[in-house]
C-alpha cells in the first residue's frame, strides 16, 4: 500500500506548476489562478469532455492544498507524500470530501457574484399587455399604467422584523442557509431546516409584511411607448418587477404592446395598405382622388385613363416610422377597386348599350384576350 501511494505522489504534478504560480505566491494570486482555470475547465462548459473534467479535478486539488497555510506549509516540505495515506483523510486530518465542497463553493460563489451565507433571491418579472391604437403607434405616446406588484415593506425596509429587533443569525447553520452531513466518504448539503436557506431567523416578524419583508401593492409608472412600435413589441422596464426577498435586486417588468386593428389602414411591417374604391368613369376617363394618412392628413393619387381594378399605387414615406430608424419611415399603398354603378336609370342603361356597341376592338383588352384563350381552348377540347 505504502510503495503505491508513493509511487501515486511521484506521478502526481507540483501544484504549483497546475495552477501556473510560483512558490513564493500569496493566497491572492492563487486564488485569482484557480478561479481563471477552474472557470476554464469546468465540465459544464466543456460538453462532459472528460480532458477538462480530468484538469478540473487536478486544479482542484491543487488549490485545496495550496489555500490552507497548515496544508501547503506541510507540502512545501514534504510534496505529495504529505497526502498519500488514503483517499479520505491523510494523515493531517485534511478530509478531501468536504474541502471539495467548499471548491465548488468558492467556484459558484464567483459565478454567480455572491459568497455563501445569507440568499439573496432576485424579484419576480411581471408582464402588461399595453393595448394602443394605429395612430398612437405612429406618434408614440406616454402611458400611465397600475401595476399590482410586491415591495419592499416600508414599516421594516424589508427586512422583515419589528421595529427596534432585527433578524438574527441562524444558530444551526451560522447563517449559511446550508448544514451538512458526512456520510463516510461523501459529504451531504442540504438546506438548512431552522431557516429554510435563508441563514437567519425572525423572532419577532414586522405586523405588516408578516416577516415577509414585502407588501403587495398597485403602483403608477409613466412608460413611454416609442413611435413605430409593433404589434407584440416588448419593453423592458428594468427594476420594475417584484421586489427580491433578503435584500436582493427587484425584478423586471415586461410591457407588451398590442394594436388594435384599424377601420382603413392594414399594417406590414413599415408600410401600411389600403383600399380606395373609385367610379367607373374615373377608373375610364382618369382623374384624381383624396386618400387619408395616419397622421391625420390627406394625400391625392393621380389616376390615369383605363386604370383597373386592383392596382396599386405607392405613396413614398407615408407608413409607419422606423423604430430607431433615424427619422426613417415605410410607404402607404393605395389599391383602387373600381365600382360597378348600381341603380342605373333607363337613359343611363341605354347610353351603356349604345356605348358597347361602339366600342372598338382592343377597348377592353383584358376581357378580350380571356374569351380568346377560352375559344381557343374550347376549339382544342372539341378536336381531342
Amino acid at each position: 500500500m505504502f510503495k503505491a501511494g508513493a509511487q501515486e505522489a511521484m506521478n502526481k504534478r507540483c501544484y504549483y506548476e497546475v495552477l501556473g504560480v510560483e512558490r513564493t505566491a500569496s493566497i491572492e494570486v492563487i486564488k485569482s489562478a484557480y478561479r481563471k482555470l477552474a472557470k476554464e475547465h469546468h465540465p459544464d462548459r466543456n460538453d462532459g469532455c472528460t480532458t477538462a473534467e480530468s484538469r478540473f479535478k487536478e486544479i482542484s486539488e491543487a488549490y485545496d492544498i495550496l489555500k490552507d497555510e497548515q496544508k501547503r506549509a506541510a507540502y512545501d516540505r514534504f510534496g505529495h507524500a504529505a497526502f498519500e495515506n488514503g483517499g479520505g483523510r491523510g494523515h493531517n486530518g485534511f478530509d478531501f470530501a468536504a474541502s471539495f465542497t467548499d471548491i465548488f463553493d468558492d467556484l459558484f460563489g464567483e459565478f454567480t457574484g455572491g459568497r455563501r451565507g445569507r440568499r439573496q433571491n432576485r424579484g419576480q418579472d411581471l408582464r402588461y399587455n399595453l393595448e394602443i391604437s394605429l395612430e398612437e403607434s405612429f406618434r408614440g405616446r406616454q402611458a400611465q399604467i397600475k401595476v399590482p406588484t410586491a415591495v419592499a415593506c416600508e414599516d421594516c425596509n424589508g427586512a422583515g422584523a419589528e421595529a427596534g429587533t432585527k433578524p438574527e443569525q441562524c444558530p444551526t447553520c451560522s447563517g449559511i442557509g446550508k448544514v451538512r452531513a458526512q456520510q463516510g466518504f461523501f459529504t451531504i448539503e442540504r438546506t438548512c431546516p431552522s431557516c429554510r436557506g435563508n441563514g437567519r431567523i425572525i423572532r419577532n416578524p414586522c405586523k405588516a409584511c408578516h416577516g415577509n419583508g414585502h407588501v403587495q401593492k398597485e403602483r403608477t409608472l409613466q412608460v413611454d411607448v416609442p413611435a413605430g412600435v409593433e404589434e407584440g413589441t416588448r419593453i423592458r422596464l428594468a427594476g420594475e418587477g417584484q421586489a427580491g426577498l433578503n435584500g436582493g435586486p427587484p425584478g423586471d417588468l415586461y410591457l407588451f404592446i398590442a394594436v388594435k386593428p384599424h377601420a382603413i389602414f392594414q399594417r406590414d411591417g413599415h408600410d401600411l395598405y389600403c383600399r380606395a374604391p373609385i367610379g367607373f368613369t374615373t377608373a375610364a376617363l382618369g382623374g384624381t382622388i383624396e386618400v387619408p394618412t395616419v397622421d391625420g392628413g390627406r394625400a391625392k393619387v393621380n389616376i390615369p385613363e383605363g386604370t383597373q381594378s386592383g392596382h396599386q399605387f405607392r405613396l413614398r414615406s407615408k407608413g409607419m416610422p422606423v423604430l430607431r430608424g433615424g427619422g426613417m419611415s415605410g410607404d402607404l399603398y393605395v389599391e383602387v377597386v373600381v365600382e360597378t354603378p348600381v341603380r342605373l336609370s333607363k337613359k343611363q342603361k341605354e347610353m351603356l348599350r349604345a356605348f358597347e356597341k361602339e366600342s372598338e376592338p382592343g377597348c377592353q383588352p383584358e376581357s378580350e384576350g380571356f374569351i380568346a384563350r377560352l375559344r381557343e381552348f374550347w376549339t382544342g377540347s372539341e378536336t381531342a
